[in-house]
């Protein structure tokens, strides 16, 4: 992954914040920028073989979103949550990085304290958090 920052020590703070936000239901963490993507973590009891290419160029989506919705009378973008059957996918974005988690079931707190936690974590570790 190229990145002005250490892979490595934003993919560490990216999994505790998540961990302690959501604990055991959380499923996965896929960091992602334009042109590339790390999966930073996968729980233990899920398949190793999936193809999240998918998954990441639909989150991609999310950075022409923040465009889209920008000066809107509902304020600033947040966070976006799918729900599925089974779970759901939490995008985050920062600037020009994303962050998406996949999580077993869980209440609409628990999905506010995940995005502001990789929210906190973007702005904090990234330069001017757009870069």
């Amino acid at each position: 992954m190229s990145s002005s920052v250490s892979t490595d020590d934003l993919g560490e703070e990216l999994v505790s914040v998540c961990r302690t936000a959501i604990g055991d239901e959380l499923r996965s963490i896929t960091y992602f920028t334009a042109d590339d993507h790390e999966q930073l973590y996968l729980r233990d009891d899920l398949e190793r073989d999936a193809d999240i290419d998918r998954f990441v160029a639909n989150e991609r989506l999310g950075f022409t979103s923040q465009q889209t919705y920008g000066n809107s009378e509902l304020g600033d973008y947040e966070f976006t949550i799918r729900v599925f059957e089974w779970g759901y996918v939490t995008r985050t974005i920062v600037g020009e990085h994303g962050v998406y988690v996949t999580t077993d079931p869980l209440n609409m707190n628990e999905f506010h304290e995940v995005a502001t936690a990789i929210r906190t974590v973007l702005e904090e570790t990234i330069p001017d958090g757009s870069s």
